[in-house]
């Protein structure tokens, strides 16, 4: 391959060796090979080393040393590879099939970050589609209680040249972070294809912490977002949980009657005053 290349997949590992197995044979198996692929695995010992190693003929860098987390493994990986866009899929996600990147490469030069769906796969086999912001215009209310899927978002390298990289003082929501900066605090481009590009394994670290990431988010919110912004922005939040309450659906369906409207609006001030 060459030292230059449109997409760089960066791949973190440890210790999970039946995942990594899935997850680079996902990679390997696309019918667009103009890539780079990358692995740093964190010093594993259950013969994911060895594995890399055997297929090392396949992978454009690949290191295997103990680090100091998930998010300092993918900055090793950033300031390794020489892609224009960055894939993180990470030990145990795998791409849908053999087209993801045929498909992505024909469109990444019109926008920052270009983003499809996950398929989110349960311990149970259970399997459910997640298509995140789902081409909706992405703004700060989108960080309120989301964000774009990782394992499906091939990000511009020159976003982490011009915002930084992943802070490695967060554990779980550091990628949420750079996309809040980078799509919801500043004008990245962004474009949505109605495609799924990756299967998520959902038992890592992020998808079963809850407390933990609101307490992060909570953290970089008051660090990153203008005080007079964010009170703003948690009134709005507030105001939108009250609305999707199904009491207060109940109350504006009913509401085009007649009899109803004078009782309704006298307890639905009650209600939006609690």
């Amino acid at each position: 391959m060459s030292k230059s290349h449109l997409i760089s997949i960066i791949t973190i590992n440890l210790n999970n060796l039946g995942g990594l197995r899935k997850t680079m044979k996902s990679v390997f198996e696309q019918s667009w090979q103009e890539f780079e692929y990358i692995i740093i695995d964190g010093g594993s010992t259950d013969g994911s080393k060895e594995y890399i190693e055997s297929n090392s003929d396949k992978i454009d860098h690949w290191v295997s040393e103990p680090d100091k987390g998930i998010f300092n493994g993918m900055n090793k990986g950033i300031k390794r590879a020489n892609g224009e866009y960055l894939l993180f899929l990470n030990s145990g996600d795998w791409l849908y099939d053999e087209k993801v990147l045929n498909i992505a490469a024909e469109k990444l030069d019109s926008c920052d970050v270009f983003y499809g769906n996950i398929i989110k796969v349960f311990p149970d086999g259970r399997e459910i589609l997640d298509k995140g912001t789902n081409g909706e215009e992405i703004t700060l209310e989108t960080f309120g209680n989301g964000s774009l899927n990782h394992p499906s978002s091939f990000i511009g390298k020159h976003l982490f040249d011009k915002y930084g990289l992943y802070d490695e003082n967060l554990q779980i929501v550091s990628d949420w972070k750079f996309f809040l900066i980078a799509l919801g605090l500043n004008n990245a481009k962004v474009s949505y294809i109605n495609q799924p590009f990756s299967y998520f394994d959902v038992t890592g670290i992020s998808s079963n912490n809850y407390g933990q990431i609101e307490r992060e988010r909570d953290q970089v919110l008051n660090k990153e977002v203008p005080t007079p912004i964010l009170k703003d922005f948690l009134k709005l939040q507030k105001i939108k949980k009250r609305l999707e309450d199904k009491r207060y659906q109940k109350f504006e369906i009913t509401d085009q009657k007649k009899i109803s409207r004078k009782l309704h609006s006298i307890i639905f001030k009650l209600f939006v005053s609690k």
